[in-house]
């Protein structure tokens, strides 16, 4: 039965990278002949302490506690079949783990899903940017048997540093995130907006077009932001409701247009389209800022809108506001999108394609023995 070492810095269910490029599948994956060992340092009551400001002395403590997991995980590699990094192994710009890993004789996929080559810490760990070295990504790409990218736009950059490279979106749960029957109703369109505070900044720069669309369409729209710090604009009425993973579909189905404004700069580049694939699956039209995958995911008009400046945002959404039966039609073509091409169905049996690929070609014929995928329906 192959094994797989599963290396990433939080608990099962916290990051939300961690959660859709690879906690979503292990169930199937387990399913199927694989034994899946998690590797991760930050537990439930280290977040406490992690990411807000201040609390040197327990950061540190943190810090030696994952320095010394990790230290023990690399001496588990050599049991396995496969490992899995996924961004980093260590919070540092450090790439000790990484190499130790490399020299284990078990072969290393590395995957990421932002453009963490550019410089990016939590607004609670500023003052530790120092630690950081996001040039080390590069190095980390060089260190793997294969690349996984979450999109075409981190893909070009890998291919600089290793041939091994292929693209696997980020991916939704279609059997979870679940379309209600989008009825009209009586009540306000309600335009939503999903992401963390980390992300909320998006959101606040796209405040005069949210303002403006009150002043066209007053008491005929509202505004519906699910996330972990809640919104406030002069003007605009908001209803905040605070996020949680286990009712997130049941909090966005409320919603009848899903918005996902961004900046146009390298890391926005980067990111991989995950508002806007879960407002698709669930059957909810977006209109997203044509930056990086966007414009791959969306076909404007047929799936959703693409809105470059003010001017598009205010006349897509107008558009949506008033036409029901035109958010009905995008929103079913853009469930079929996320069911076609970013849904984990889709995908889960190539991950098992590729662990035996990459069992067969690199790991010890003496100590492996593949598992086939399961005969596709």
């Amino acid at each position: 039965m192959p094994r797989i070492l599963f290396i990433g810095a939080h608990r099962r269910d916290r990051s939300p990278s961690q959660r859709y490029r690879f906690d979503q599948f292990m169930p199937y994956w387990e399913r199927h002949g694989f034994t899946v060992h998690y590797a991760s340092l930050i537990d439930e009551a280290d977040d406490a302490v992690f990411y807000t400001p201040g609390n040197l002395a327990a950061k540190a403590r943190i810090f030696l506690k994952s320095f010394r997991l990790r230290q023990e995980h690399v001496r588990m590699a050599p049991r396995f079949d496969l490992v899995f990094v996924q961004r980093e192994a260590f919070m540092t710009g450090s790439t000790r783990f990484e190499r130790a890993l490399a020299r284990s004789g078990t072969p290393v996929i590395y995957d990421f899903d932002d453009a963490i080559w550019h410089m990016d810490v939590s607004d609670g760990n500023r003052h530790l940017r120092w630690l950081k070295d996001p040039g080390k990504t590069a190095t980390l790409i060089r260190l793997a048997q294969h690349v996984i990218a979450g999109n075409e736009h981190l893909a070009e950059y890998a291919r600089w540093h290793n041939t091994n490279v292929e693209v696997i979106p980020t991916v939704i749960d279609t059997e979870r995130y679940v379309p209600r029957t989008h009825t009209p109703h009586p009540g306000p369109v309600v335009i939503g907006w999903t992401g963390s505070r980390t992300s909320m900044a998006h959101l606040r720069k796209a405040a005069p077009m949210l303002q403006d669309l009150v002043r066209r369409w007053g008491d005929r729209i509202r505004f519906r932001v699910v996330s972990d710090q809640p919104f406030t604009l002069p003007g605009v009425p908001v209803d905040n409701v605070p996020w949680r993973h286990d009712s997130e579909p049941e909090d966005l189905a409320p919603m009848d247009i899903g918005i996902m404004p961004l900046r146009d700069d390298p890391w926005s580049r980067g990111k991989c389209g995950l508002k806007g694939l879960q407002y698709m699956a669930m059957g909810i039209p977006p209109v997203m800022s044509p930056v990086g995958v966007n414009s791959t995911i969306v076909r404007d008009g047929e799936n959703g809108f693409l809105a470059a400046d003010p001017a598009a945002w205010t006349a897509k959404l107008g558009l949506l506001i008033q036409d029901a039966d035109l958010r009905a039609r995008l929103g079913h073509a853009a469930r079929t999108t996320v069911e076609q091409h970013y849904s984990t169905v889709a995908w889960r049996d190539h991950y098992i394609d590729l662990f035996n690929h990459l069992i067969r070609t690199h790991g010890n014929p003496d100590r492996t023995q593949v598992h086939q995928a399961p005969a596709r329906a």
